[in-house]
Parts: C-alpha cells; sequence; structure tokens
C-alpha cells in the first residue's frame, strides 16, 4: 500500500461529485502494475482500456468508488488537484523504499546511454535519473528524505509544466540500492531493467 500511495502521489487523481460521490482513479498504460495495484486495494472494480493513436500505447483506467479510500488521502494530505499543491505524506522509515519506488514508476525516470565526447576515444556513459513534479515543495522534501539514505547531492530544476528532482551517477546507484532492495513485490520492469544494465555495465552487478 506504500507503493500505492506513493504512485498516486504521483499519477492518481481523486474527486467527489456533486451528488456527493467519492472516486479516486489510476491512469497508466501498464496494465500488470495497474492489476497489482488492484490487488494490494483488495479491489474489484473493472480495468477499462483507453485506445489512442497507433503511435501510442492504450492508456488503462481504474476508477474506485469509496468514500474510506478518499477520506484516507485527505488524512494524508492529498486533495482535487493536486499537482501543485502535493506535499510529502508522513510514511513510517520501513516502508520509505516501497512509497518512493511508486512514486518513481509513476512520475520518475532512468537515463542509462552512450555519448560521444569531444578529445575523447572512449564513449562516456551517462547514467541520471528524474522525479517530477508541479509542486517544487513536494520535490524539496523528497530530496531531503533521500539524503537520509545516500542520495546526498541532486537539484531541483524548473521545467515549462512543473519542476525535476535531478540525480547524477552515484546518487542513481544510491537510490536503485534504496528502492529494489527489499526485494519489492510491485515494480515498473521497465525501469527497473534499465537500472539492471546500468549497474551490470558500471559495476558488474
Amino acid at each position: 500500500m506504500a507503493y500505492v500511495l506513493g504512485f498516486f502521489a504521483a499519477d492518481g487523481s481523486m474527486l467527489e461529485n456533486n451528488r456527493g460521490a467519492h472516486y479516486i482513479e489510476f491512469h497508466i498504460t501498464d496494465k500488470k502494475i495497474l492489476e497489482q495495484m488492484r490487488e494490494a486495494m483488495g479491489s474489484n472494480h473493472k480495468i477499462k482500456e483507453r485506445k489512442r493513436d497507433e503511435k501510442w500505447k492504450p492508456i488503462y483506467r481504474l476508477q474506485i468508488g469509496s468514500k474510506v479510500f478518499y477520506e484516507d488521502l485527505q488524512k494524508h494530505g492529498f486533495t482535487q488537484a493536486k499537482s501543485h499543491t502535493l506535499k510529502l505524506p508522513l510514511v513510517p522509515k520501513k516502508y520509505i523504499a516501497d512509497f518512493v519506488r511508486g512514486y518513481f514508476d509513476g512520475d520518475g525516470c532512468v537515463h542509462f546511454k552512450q555519448y560521444k565526447v569531444r578529445g575523447r576515444k572512449k564513449p562516456k556513459w551517462v547514467f541520471q535519473t528524474r522525479f517530477t513534479s508541479g509542486s517544487k515543495n513536494f520535490l524539496q522534501d523528497l530530496h531531503n528524505l533521500l539524503k537520509d539514505y545516500g542520495v546526498a547531492r541532486g537539484f531541483i530544476t524548473k521545467k515549462n509544466r512543473g519542476h525535476e528532482l535531478v540525480f547524477s551517477h552515484r546518487d542513481g546507484v544510491a537510490l536503485y540500492r534504496l528502492m529494489y532492495n527489499n526485494t519489492p513485490r510491485i515494480y515498473l520492469k521497465r525501469k527497473y531493467n534499465i537500472f539492471r544494465k546500468a549497474m551490470k555495465t558500471l559495476y558488474g552487478e
């Protein structure tokens, strides 16, 4: 559930309609992750598919009508239209890795590629990780939290649609070891595989 909370913070939404009904929603292109989160929440709600243009993957949507879930999220500081008001919730220390991994799978990216550098014979490996949010305060609090787990550097930069918390090589390694060291049950494989490629290439792990 800490993973689900992290993913919701990144890419979920909540709605109370005019009739007083309460909903929470998730949208993602990876159906398996959505199925795993649905199972974690004990839900049997239907996952709906929305097809897009051929060059884009279909989007899967899970909507859950639950006043209990809605009010639990409110207790953690979440609101409707939360993108610019998001705050880091209080998460027990033993679940921090799961929460961070959930947020990263929802609104993070990992980059590992080789680039040719002028004046150097060998290409240079670039290993970078990023968290995105419309809320600078959330990223600042997340940045401070991650320092306790060896993710010691990094910086926040402004983007057209929000802000990014950016980490380079050493911090990417520390972030990998935080997010995946507890043999997680739920994680996005395509991002994990990039981390694994980086660790194998750079460290032989």
